[in-house]
């Protein structure tokens, strides 16, 4: 494979795994641990900082997963000449961008002004809704890799 096709791949998969293993962490790891020893007064606070630096990550994640997906397809030939596993995994590529464009500008402004304010139930629902997003986009982010890996092969 000539060197700009694989560091594009590199950058790409790089991208992907920092966002899908970002979710994973988040909400395998980081918000039980933060529920199972912290109050919400501390928890809620918590839980906004950390998502505060999550997303600047994922949204630089974003950027590089389109430029490298977009610059892999225009190297390929474009849309047209590439496997069907690529256009299903840009549509939900496009599907998780959406969901996190949405969780980052809805809910999670809400909870962080919950926060600020002290108002504790208010910030749980919102953490609650934001977790339940994350979620879902953690299920498409598996199917996205599921699809590169074996794509092909079905």
């Amino acid at each position: 494979m000539p060197l700009l096709p694989a560091l594009l791949l590199f950058l790409h998969l790089l991208a992907a795994a920092f966002w899908v293993g970002g979710m994973a962490t988040m909400h395998f790891a980081v918000r039980p641990a933060a529920v199972a020893s912290l109050e919400p007064p501390l928890r809620l606070p918590f839980m906004a900082a950390a998502l505060s630096r999550f997303f600047v990550g994922v949204s630089t994640a974003i950027a590089v997963l389109l430029a490298t997906g977009l610059g892999l397809v225009w190297l390929h030939g474009g849309f047209a000449r590439v496997h069907w596993s690529v256009h299903a995994m840009f549509t939900l590529g496009l599907v998780m961008m959406a969901l996190f464009l949405h969780l980052r500008f809805a809910p999670y402004p809400r909870l962080v002004r919950a926060v600020a304010a002290r108002e504790w139930p208010v910030a749980a629902a919102n953490l609650n809704t934001v977790r339940k997003l994350v979620s879902v986009n953690l299920v498409l982010g598996v199917l996205v890799f599921a699809i590169a890996v074996l794509g092909r092969a079905l």
